[in-house]
């Protein structure tokens, strides 16, 4: 039994639970929104910068589907690191550290003078960046009470919106407005390598994870802190024996075990799950400014058509947000995957400025709702012990789909055009929507500590 005076993991867990939503728990949200708002502001600014390098480089489509292409690399080798890391070494510590190093390289790719140099910047901006998406999921959902936890990890999700929206908004005003305008736009990524330093020094450390590692007082003083601020003080410990030792206490024992009888179908669902989102959504989204500027648009209008189709994605999150702790997690999922088909196909097929703008901003509605659900489900499905390299890892083999999309897009163009292209990318959607149903669904469950 817990020794008198000292709270077991399991008691600490329950008074994470039983918490409502606090000022802490909107600072832990809105500092991992605003490190995930500048990470999506950087893949968007990437899709304009594409559309005008081809141009004022004189760029063939595979040197530019290199572009995207290698900062997916980079992600992919940083997701699955990442996961591992913050398992290890804690998930504050690595979400900053992760910032850090795609903020500096982002910036330092605004004074690049050529292909090569640029391809090398993306790698390590990528490498930051995959390390960061899944490491940010796992921290928020540490943290949230498991009555809200999926509506949190969706409204965690929708500051992509808010960060690709002002990627819309830089593609449309700044990157035209001279020949050095994509430059400038490099640097404004800079900001997240100042923003790792509020994230280091400002945020706690996740208390579930601090217990995993034995670090009992440090979790204790963090969950009393929240209660404080709630009002809760003195209230009764809850103790109990003891919860099983963590399932992995090493890297390579960790990656081995999310395939034992117990995790293996879902993780293989949630492999294949991020494999076909990625692979549909970066194919579509990283290219949709140049498909819309080979079709005959200018590059002010092609900018400003995608600007008001990424401002369809924050009703997306706001629908998912409502919908995960109504429906749950896996009808959300395959709900907002089906749609996706559906738009896809009717984006893909659309002629007239009318048509093009409503499928694409239903694509993205259904698109950007069907992330919030995945980042929500994803750290879910694994304890505590396993969060960050399941999700992680999970991150990582998706990334290989968005490492492939861009460098096929070209050669689907050339052989069907968009409608080929975003047929097979409806399928994807479809394949996901249907393994959505080999995850377990934990809406209103306790997450497991061990």
């Amino acid at each position: 039994m817990s020794a008198p005076g000292i709270p077991s993991r399991a008691s600490l867990a329950e008074r994470l639970d039983a918490l409502p939503f606090t000022r802490r728990h909107f600072r832990v949200l809105s500092g991992s929104g605003v490190g995930w708002a500048l990470d999506a502001m950087d893949v968007g600014l990437i899709s304009f910068i594409i559309a005008v390098l081809a141009q004022q480089w004189d760029l063939s489509k595979a040197e530019t589907g290199w572009i995207a292409s290698v900062g997916f690399i980079g992600m992919a080798i940083g997701a699955t690191l990442g996961g591992l890391l913050a398992d290890r070494l804690g998930r504050r510590q690595v979400f900053a550290i992760t910032l850090l190093i795609y903020g500096v390289a982002t910036g330092a790719s605004a004074l690049v003078g050529g292909l090569a140099m640029l391809l090398v910047l993306r790698f390590f901006v990528g490498l930051g960046l995959g390390a960061e998406l899944p490491v940010a999921s796992t921290y928020v959902s540490e943290f949230a009470p498991r009555r809200i936890r999926g509506r949190l990890i969706v409204i965690l999700e929708a500051f992509w919106a808010v960060g690709w929206t002002a990627a819309a908004l830089i593609g449309y005003f700044v990157i035209p407005a001279s020949e050095s305008g994509w430059r400038w736009a490099f640097a404004l990524g800079a900001i997240p390598a100042a923003y790792a330093i509020i994230v280091r020094w400002g945020l706690p450390e996740s208390p579930r994870w601090l217990a995993s590692r034995g670090r009992i007082s440090q979790a204790d003083r963090i969950v009393a802190a929240f209660e404080a601020d709630a009002g809760i003080t003195g209230g009764p410990l809850v103790h109990k024996a003891p919860t099983p030792r963590a399932i992995a206490d090493h890297a390579a024992t960790r990656l081995g075990t999310l395939w034992y009888p117990e995790f293996r179908v879902r993780t293989l669902c949630i492999w294949v799950i991020w494999f076909c989102v990625n692979f549909a959504y970066y194919g579509a989204f990283i290219w949709i400014p140049s498909i819309l500027v080979d079709a005959g648009y200018d590059l002010v209008r092609s900018f400003g058509f995608t600007l008001l189709i990424t401002l369809a994605q924050l009703p997306g999150y706001a629908v998912a947000a409502w919908l995960i702790e109504v429906w749950g997690r896996r009808a959300t999922l395959s709900v907002f995957l089906a749609g996706s088909a559906v738009s896809a196909v009717l984006f893909g097929t659309a002629t007239g400025v009318g048509a093009i703008i409503a499928t694409g901003m239903a694509l993205s509605f259904f698109n950007l709702g069907a992330w919030g659900a995945l980042y929500a489900v994803t750290p879910e499905i694994y304890p505590t012990s396993l969060r960050g390299t399941g999700a992680g890892w999970a991150a990582g083999v998706g990334r290989i789909a968005s490492i492939v999309a861009p460098l096929i897009v070209p050669v689907l163009l050339a052989a069907g055009g968009a409608p080929l292209l975003f047929a097979i990318f409806a399928g994807f959607f479809i394949v996901a929507a249907i393994v959505t149903w080999g995850l377990v669904d934990r809406r209103g469950q306790a997450l497991d500590d061990r």
